[in-house]
């Protein structure tokens, strides 16, 4: 079978899992509204099968990972395992305070800081970006909701990535790990002359560069970098001490798990230093299955993080006449996506880097929730059987997953 790899620049914002895993499990609401989203699947969880879990995690030959790790937790049960090394050199096996690329989950955590503005009275969510980043977009391009950045509606055209700059093989990204970009420069990567993709809010297309407008915004509101506001409303208050913002460092600090990337003729390297400034505002966190845990239990929690009627916002889907470009329903809400399995409705966010694949997932009642992270050493399709076998693990009854 061929494999055909994917790079940054036809997944802008690595959502490569996103993407497949919605793809294949339709979204948990089809209308907008926070009462459909509570109420249209079972919130009834079967005890935990940890003969299931081990075996999801466990098998890192289909597809080829150096590594895996799943936390469980909730009221319905707890539980914790990983598999294979964290370092392929050293043979250290995975512990659970191991930082690791988070990719996409960072969106969540930027829409949590727009939320918090917005609560606040400082920016309003039905109004234009443009309103507060005059000059920075396009003259041609429509007016953009803040809203519409944050759940995917923008209609933004395809930025245009220079030949040079490309990454369309494993060895480019190689070649490029080094690279540093600036917020200008990504969105300089929007053409002037391309008309929009949609009219902004009339349909849903994952696009990375929707987070890196929303980090500028949050940057303009408060006067601070975006990921310092993060830190001093999110991190420190719920003693994320593992989650950070790295900017322009491509080393990973501290105990860490490692990323590796098959070339084209098989072999590995470690991809693990990688300067994250192209997924500025949209994919550069680090982050441990313990932080993120602790993250959607307290952003699920009404007045922890959010007040209840902005954190509403969050399990709204757009109306649905709204759909997907490729015409599938819509699955992206206010910072959040959603997808049902085995009946169980899921929210929370997948993220993707090379080397890595992690996702953070809850019930809305926080029944139950479930952290992993993986290394895939090929960026391809076959990251879903890794996902699908998790996401089955986590959600099937005993009974029929023995």
């Amino acid at each position: 079978m061929t494999s055909t790899f994917l790079s940054r620049r036809a997944f802008v914002g690595a959502a490569l899992t996103a993407a497949l895993l919605a793809t294949v499990t339709p979204p948990a609401v089809a209308a907008a509204g926070p009462s459909s989203a509570t109420s249209s699947a079972s919130t009834a969880l079967p005890p935990l099968d940890t003969a299931a879990l081990r075996a999801a995690i466990s098998d890192l030959d289909h597809p080829q990972a150096t590594a895996a790790q799943l936390l469980v937790s909730g009221k319905a049960g707890y539980w914790y395992g990983t598999a294979g090394v964290a370092d392929r050199r050293t043979g250290v096996p995975v512990r659970q305070d191991d930082t690791f690329r988070a990719g996409s989950i960072t969106k969540v955590f930027v829409a949590t800081a727009v939320l918090q503005l917005s609560a606040e009275g400082r920016l309003d969510l039905d109004k234009p970006v443009q309103d507060y980043l005059p000059g920075l977009l396009p003259s041609g391009y429509a007016p953009i909701k803040i809203a519409e950045l944050l759940n995917h509606t923008s209609g933004l055209p395809d930025e245009r990535i220079p030949d040079s700059q490309r990454t369309d093989t494993p060895e480019q990204v190689f070649e490029h790990r080094y690279d540093q970009w600036t917020p200008m420069q990504l969105v300089d990567t929007l053409p002037e002359d391309a008309p929009m993709k949609f009219t902004p809010g009339t349909k849903q297309e994952y696009r990375g560069m929707n987070y890196v407008l929303a980090a500028l915004l949050i940057e303009k509101v408060t006067g601070k970098p975006y990921g310092k506001v993060i830190g001093d409303r999110i991190l420190r208050p719920l003693g994320l001490c593992h989650t950070s913002f790295p900017g322009n460092d491509p080393k990973i600090h501290g105990p860490h798990v490692h990323g590796y990337l098959a070339m084209s003729d098989g072999t590995l390297r470690d991809v693990t230093e990688y300067n994250q400034s192209e997924a500025w505002g949209e994919g550069e966190l680090l982050s441990t299955t313990r932080d993120l845990d602790r993250f959607i239990t307290a952003l699920f929690t009404p007045g922890k993080l959010l007040p209840r009627a902005t954190l509403d916002k969050m399990f709204e889907l757009p109306a649905p006449e709204v759909r997907m470009v490729d015409g599938s329903p819509a699955r992206y809400s206010v910072g959040l996506q959603t997808v049902t399995v085995n009946g169980v409705a899921l929210w929370g966010k997948t993220g993707e880097r090379y080397g890595y694949n992690s996702a953070m997932m809850a019930t809305r009642d926080l029944r139950r929730s479930a952290v992993y992270s993986w290394t895939p050493t090929h960026r391809d399709a076959s990251q879903l059987q890794m996902v699908l076998r998790i996401a089955d693990a986590v959600t099937k009854p005993a009974a029929a997953s023995r």
